[in-house]
């Protein structure tokens, strides 16, 4: 592992305050993997045999029933996932794989669970980061049930404008059709939402959004700190 890989995993919250020694062991056995879009890392149901860090790239958390799918969460550097099935030892809920090229850390769940025992910075670390998941998914349902779908769009427009700092325009970070997944609407529906933003300062060429009214957007989508902050541990 490269020593700036090394050094920004120690700097995530769930490993910052570990000993050193305790970091060390836990991260030696780790294997760290480059792989292709669209490479599926594991399918819900399994019981997990990694804790997963992207360093590079985007992941992709998505779930089927009948014939249907959904796309749950889309994870950029650097951030851990699947933690409390890790820690429960229990099947994951969903299926994981790379939007884009990507390299992710996989360190063994014995791994984890001994320095889980061993190092109480470590697991309290652990106790946080679930929480704030917890908070994140109460947050998520509280906009699924609270919002309309061009509310859901209006908002996660303000959000990603103000996580990339561009100052009024910026990227999708994937294709329209998992962003639609991810804000629980069809890619038709998507598409109305995007036809209904003009009217409130919003244009849209191809994956580039830009915002050129946002104060008419703020008011269509009435941001809420208990639904929209963004959780650390999520």
């Amino acid at each position: 592992m490269r020593s700036a890989d090394a050094a920004a995993i120690r700097d995530l919250p769930l490993f910052r305050d570990m000993a050193d020694e305790r970091f060390d062991a836990l991260v030696q056995p780790a294997f760290l993997q480059r792989f292709p879009p669209h490479v599926v890392l594991f399918e819900r149901g399994q019981v997990p045999d990694f804790l997963y860090v992207v360093l590079e790239g985007a992941i992709e958390l998505f779930a089927r029933h009948a014939d249907r799918e959904t796309t749950i969460a889309v994870l950029r550097p650097i951030s851990t996932f699947i933690l409390a099935a890790v820690v429960k030892r229990q099947p994951v809920l969903t299926s994981g794989r790379t939007l884009d090229p990507s390299r992710v850390l996989m360190i063994p769940t014995d791994v984890v669970h001994r320095a889980l025992g061993d190092d109480n910075a470590f697991a309290q670390a652990i106790a946080f980061e679930l929480a704030e998941a917890y908070r994140s998914v109460v947050q998520e349902l509280k906009s699924q049930k609270l919002r309309t779908s061009v509310e859901r769009l209006a908002n996660w427009i303000i959000r990603e404008e103000t996580i990339t700092g561009q100052d009024g325009q910026f990227d999708i970070p994937f294709d329209k059709r998992t962003l639609a997944s991810r804000l629980g609407m069809t890619p038709e529906n998507l598409s109305r939402n995007f036809a209904t933003l003009t009217r409130h300062g919003v244009e849209v060429h191809g994956r580039t959004i830009r915002i050129t009214d946002m104060p008419s957007l703020v008011r269509l989508a009435v941001p809420d700190p208990l639904i929209d902050e963004a959780s650390t541990g999520a």
